[in-house]
């Protein structure tokens, strides 16, 4: 079986970092690896990692526990991050990480997700980000929790992580600054800009940590599409919920048969421009492109009372689609416009040049699954080729054609 490329996380109810922890243990990253991520923090505390099967809500998974002897009642509490530890500020957990033994990688994810939270309370407390000290996250716990996390998904060698999105509880926490209604105010200033719904259930599902790591790994929010898993890790939170399983599930695997490269989502964005000319829509059509457009064309249309019109159409990556939306509002005359999520199948594309008797011509190549299926010499190059040499562009591209066969 080919290597595993692609995580993914189903978060029906929420996801901190002990319950992310939990589930790649589940998929089997060894319990050591943690062990010696944390030794190589050379903490003055003594910390104890423990696995543990359980179930929670008739789902068997596992739990993942961080002890330390000085306090053996105290098990890794689901909002561990919210105790009243002494803590310790930005600069020390920076410091402990960049004079840590851990791998680049591991030690830079793990530094890249303590920045967030750090950034985040220091916004909400109003001071520098120097000096944040972590009532909160700075609990033995989060420090295991993130640097676990980032050790877990580097083993791992995934290319890409993908998330369902974060849900919440209602109601309050108790943080070391009083009562706070969910999601708690780091919580949510950490989750800005990635959707969030709340779910009425009177605890804190997503913590801080947990969203750290989803902000820090996850590229794409939303259902699972095409995956094929190999297997699926079962993360147990703390506190059995009434009305769902409190799991996080991990799915290890691939983009399903149609290859990844091949199917991706995109929107589509349409309008119909009735009082148009053709410079200004040519115009819009090039600021389209310049913008990041995937392909935007325009077909003619027969409007209602006969009129001649255009229909414009922009195919958009999600990330561009909000920006794309604006520029037809504001360069077309458009009063409105549709958007839609398509999916998009694509050829996997080479391009090579190949020496023709007229000249060096770019190639780009097409092909299904391993079968070449398209083959388009460059256009410019063809022209230029085909002047230079005095014989027909026609005889240039069939040229060009058979020699990259």
């Amino acid at each position: 079986m080919s290597h595993p490329t692609h995580l993914h996380l189903a978060c029906p109810s929420g996801i901190s970092g002990d319950m992310f922890c939990a589930s790649l243990l589940d998929l089997g990253v060894p319990l050591d690896l943690f062990e010696k991520a944390v030794a190589s923090l050379h903490l003055p505390e003594k910390i104890v990692l423990k696995a543990e099967k359980a179930l929670r809500g008739g789902l068997a998974g596992t739990r993942f526990l961080v002890e330390t002897p000085h306090d053996h009642a105290h098990h890794h509490h689901h909002h561990a991050e919210h105790s009243h530890d002494h803590g310790r500020s930005w600069s020390q957990i920076r410091d402990l990480l960049k004079k840590s033994k851990l791998d680049a990688k591991v030690r830079d994810s793990a530094l890249a997700m303590f920045q967030r939270v750090a950034e985040a309370e220091a916004k909400l407390h109003g001071v520098p980000v120097e000096t944040v000290h972590f009532h909160e996250v700075g609990a033995i716990d989060s420090i295991v929790d993130l640097v676990c996390a980032a050790a877990g998904v580097h083993h791992l060698k995934v290319s890409e992580i993908t998330a369902s999105p974060p849900v919440d509880g209602t109601g309050s926490i108790q943080c070391a600054h009083g009562k706070f209604p969910l999601p708690a105010p780091a919580t949510a200033e950490i989750l800005r800009g990635i959707p969030i719904r709340q779910l009425d259930v009177p605890h804190e599902l997503t913590t801080p940590t947990g969203a750290a790591i989803l902000a820090h790994f996850v590229t794409k929010f939303g259902l699972l599409e095409s995956f094929a898993a190999d297997l699926i890790g079962y993360g147990l939170g703390t506190r059995d919920l009434s009305d769902r399983p409190n799991v996080l599930r991990a799915f290890l695997g691939h983009l399903s048969s149609v290859s990844p490269e091949a199917t991706e989502t995109v929107f589509e964005i349409r309008t119909h421009l009735d009082d148009i000319t053709g410079e200004h829509l040519a115009h819009a059509i090039d600021r389209l492109m310049a913008e990041g457009a995937l392909d935007a064309a325009a077909s003619p249309l027969l409007m209602k009372k006969g009129r001649p019109g255009h229909l414009l159409t922009v195919l958009a990556e999600l990330a561009d689609a909000e920006k794309l939306a604006a520029i037809v509002l504001r360069e077309t005359t458009a009063f409105g416009l549709r958007m839609e999520r398509v999916e998009r199948r694509t050829l996997r594309r080479e391009e090579k040049t190949v020496n023709t008797p007229y000249g060096p011509i770019r190639v780009k190549l097409g092909y299904l699954d391993d079968a070449l299926v398209q083959i388009h010499p460059a256009d410019a190059d063809c022209r230029k080729s085909a002047t230079a040499a005095g014989v027909s562009y026609s005889e240039v591209t069939a040229s060009a054609r058979s020699l990259a066969r």
